[in-house]
């Protein structure tokens, strides 16, 4: 799946907020960076689009993390490896669930759903992080908040009624795939929430070394059940998906801590641009009006909640 930034109210740990270090405040060199991390999320999602497709979504995952766990130990030992404490651990498991429900979800989901929409449909994960965080950190839901949802809520609907068939014939499951991409939305608006916590008490290479390590231990178990023998192809799609997201992760890394969160939010958006040309190049994929309507009161919500408010302070660890 695409991502999404932290909200603007949790600048990347270690960088003070509003703070860029080492770049002048009107850089582009953050912007072009951003960019080009978005657009290699867009190709990872195409790679392992590919890979779920031959192999199912769940082989493709528990291949990608557990090739990402290997790419992450290199850094994790060059940082100073350290072993959380207990209630980390906690943390980086709960986080780890999280991500193996949204994972799921996005990819099962992603097959049967043409890749501007499922993305589309993705954005409207800052809007569940935000009624979420109301309900998990007593967070205040202001005026532009419940504005935002209603917004996502009608943008999701307008995508819904071009996916039933009101933009003609839709491929078979195209339905249940897009309600596994919500699904995916939900689970990935809690991990935004828990991330916010996890932030305060683990380093980057830390977070991704154990959010991809304990993803493969969770997802073991039911490999009897799920588990189909991949092809090399499926084996080289799903490889270089893993590092396609490990660059990606750090050019954002990168990127944020040279601009402001608030100059960096808005480029997530144009993953549905990098989506929609990387599924018509792949798949033959077209983008509906419908979609098209849909993803603008998403984005305009999401821009709304995101700006509106003064935010609280980030909760304690607990």
């Amino acid at each position: 799946m695409g991502t999404m930034p932290p909200p603007p109210s949790a600048p990347p740990s270690g960088t003070p907020s509003g703070t860029p270090h080492g770049a002048a405040r009107g850089s582009l060199a953050p912007v072009v960076v951003a960019v080009a991390a978005i657009a290699l999320f867009a190709s990872m999602d195409a790679f392992m689009k590919r890979a779920s497709i031959a192999s199912g979504a769940y082989t493709a995952i528990l291949l990608r993390n557990c090739i990402g766990t290997a790419i992450m130990v290199p850094p994790w030992l060059a940082a100073g490896p350290q072993l959380p404490s207990r209630r980390v651990l906690r943390l980086h498991a709960i986080r780890s669930l999280l991500v193996c429900g949204m994972a799921l979800c996005f990819f099962w989901g992603l097959v049967r759903t043409p890749m501007a929409e499922a993305i589309a449909l993705s954005f409207i994960s800052p809007l569940v992080a935000l009624a979420l965080a109301a309900l998990v950190l007593k967070e205040r839901i202001g005026r532009s908040a419940r504005l935002a949802a209603l917004l996502g809520t009608a943008g999701v609907i307008v995508i819904a009624a071009g996916n039933i068939g009101l933009s003609g014939p839709r491929p078979p499951g195209s339905l249940a795939g897009m309600a596994a991409v919500l699904a995916s939305a939900v689970f990935y608006g809690a991990n935004l929430v828990v991330q916010r916590i996890q932030a305060q008490v683990a380093g980057p290479q830390e977070v991704a070394l154990f959010q991809n390590g304990f993803v493969a231990l969770f997802l073991l178990p039911i490999a009897p059940v799920l588990w189909h023998a991949p092809d090399r192809a499926t084996v080289v799609d799903v490889g270089i998906s893993a590092v396609l997201a490990s660059i990606s992760l750090m050019l954002l890394a990168w990127a944020y801590a040279r601009a402001e969160a608030q100059r960096l939010v808005p480029i997530e958006y144009t993953a549905f641009v990098w989506a929609a040309l990387m599924g018509w190049l792949w798949f033959g994929e077209g983008v509906t009006a419908f979609t098209l309507l849909g993803l603008c009161l998403i984005v305009a919500g999401s821009w709304i909640g995101s700006r509106g408010d003064a935010p609280p302070p980030i909760p304690s660890a607990p």
